[in-house]
């Protein structure tokens, strides 16, 4: 592939900055938005202080992939990932957005963090381990740590403000937020679009452990937003060589979270300078994630 190129910030002075994310650049263009994906990475909600070569590239490719499969469950906010169909505004920065930016409608952001687990990892094992549920869901005794569920649950979240952990609650309380009907059909969404990654990934030799989901109303319509299914927002773990109990190797950034518990980090800012390997052998791991459900290289 080509030589890898980094973003870091970016500043487009003739564009109103909306607001930056942990990853993300927003820029307000009316009743659109431009969002560029940057190559910053973060780990327990803390932005780190190198940059990942390509990541942003890796992000919005990824997940266009994945908007095009998904377009039949339900209707996303990508206007076009083609700098040449952007507003004439964005046409200086070309270069830049080439390849990590989306041109999307402006939707209401609805308050919660569509989370689907087909396996019981991270947060959602730590549940378990105490109470034998998730999120208010009862689960079978005797489960392991990466155990595959007979069925995947829907597990949302609120959405914390930067620097704070989102807080798991169960599908109750997301009616009491934004509305019985809404809430039924956010968790049918959710639970289709994962069925139908799920079996696309298994064929590449991915298991996509979870995954968080994010949308928005636009003229009363749901509307998928933000990112999909890239090695930022689920858990992809190789096909080859899984084994319930315990960890699994991945292709997203937990190689990154297992780094900076091996160092004993305290998880609270600033975070520590990352070695080149790490930052290398984190960069392959998303190319790899890339490179195996789309089916060719990133150029």
């Amino acid at each position: 592939m080509a030589a890898a190129n980094i973003v870091s910030v970016t500043e487009f002075k003739s564009l109103t900055l909306k607001g930056r994310g942990k990853v993300r650049d927003i820029y307000d263009l009316g009743d659109q938005l431009l969002i560029v994906a940057t190559d910053r990475i973060s780990a327990f909600d803390v932005v780190m202080p190198n940059p990942i070569p390509d990541k942003g590239r890796i992000l919005t490719q990824l997940s266009k992939f994945w908007f095009d499969m998904t377009k039949g469950v339900v209707s996303n906010h990508v206007i076009s990932m083609e700098v040449k169909d952007f507003p004439e505004a964005c046409r200086p920065y070309e270069e830049i957005l080439k390849d990590r930016s989306m041109f999307v409608v402006k939707t209401e952001v609805l308050p919660i963090e569509c989370v689907v687990r087909g396996y019981l990892s991270g947060s959602g094992w730590e549940e378990y381990k105490k109470a034998g549920e998730v999120c208010g869901i009862s689960l079978p005794k005797g489960l392991l740590e990466s155990s595959k569920l007979e069925e995947p649950i829907f597990t949302p979240a609120t959405k914390a403000e930067m620097g704070l952990h989102d807080e798991n609650i169960p599908f109750e309380k997301v009616g009491e937020i934004i509305g019985k009907d809404l809430a039924k059909r956010l968790k049918s969404v959710s639970l289709a679009i994962y069925k139908k990654a799920r079996d696309i990934a298994e064929q590449k030799g991915i298991l996509i452990a979870d995954t968080k989901m994010e949308f928005g109303i636009k003229d009363g319509k749901l509307i998928l937003i933000d990112e999909l299914l890239t090695p930022d927002s689920s858990r992809f773990w190789p096909t080859n060589g899984y084994r319930p109990g315990g960890s699994q190797k991945s292709f997203d950034k937990q190689f990154l979270r297992d780094y900076l518990l091996s160092i004993r980090w305290d998880k609270s800012p600033p975070a520590p300078q990352l070695p080149d390997e790490i930052v290398q052998k984190t960069r392959q791991k998303y190319l790899e994630a890339y490179e195996r459900i789309v089916g060719k290289p990133l150029l």
